[in-house]
């Protein structure tokens, strides 16, 4: 399941960079015709970032790219430990996994990330940056439902002990 989701996050971050670079000028955007009224609230361009998210430590490509290295090899490290029942973190890993992958390619290939996805005024970004908050959503969730189901497991442990 890893690498199969890293896969195709990869792959589908990778692909729409590629679309983004060679279809729209850079710091230009697009929508299709029948979506212009879209425009005030979501479009598409053509952006870059050498830093973090939300364009906060720029030119800061070789720590960040040093960063994912090591993401990635603490999932690849971590996931064959995680339970198989807990498909919350490792399908957590697996977006995380995938998203760290495909900005470290464009930081090791063109130095910098390619971002395209504008909603609103919040900050431009693309399918990896998307693939790792998701990720982070899904583990938050994960970990809070389990340990609603642990406490509710363990409640029912000392009800069970107290009739006894």
């Amino acid at each position: 399941m890893l690498l199969g989701l890293a896969g195709v996050v990869i792959a589908l971050d990778q692909w729409t960079k590629w679309l983004v670079r060679t279809n729209i000028p850079f710091q230009q955007s697009w929508l299709p015709d029948f979506l212009l009224w879209l425009s005030p609230y979501a479009r598409i361009v053509h952006w870059s970032n050498s830093g973090a998210a939300f364009g906060s430590f720029q030119n800061g490509n070789s720590v960040f790219s040093v960063l994912a290295i090591i993401v990635i090899a603490a999932i690849l490290y971590y996931y064959p430990r995680v339970e198989a029942s807990d498909w919350a973190l490792r399908f957590a890993m697996g977006l995380q996994l995938g998203g760290a992958a495909g900005n470290l390619i464009d930081r090791l290939l063109a130095g910098k990330v390619t971002d395209f996805i504008s909603v609103g005024n919040f900050a431009v970004f693309n399918v990896a940056d998307s693939a790792i908050s998701v990720g982070v959503v899904v583990l938050v969730l994960g970990v809070w439902i389990k340990e609603k189901n642990d406490n509710k497991k363990s409640l029912n442990g000392e009800a069970e002990e107290s009739k006894e």
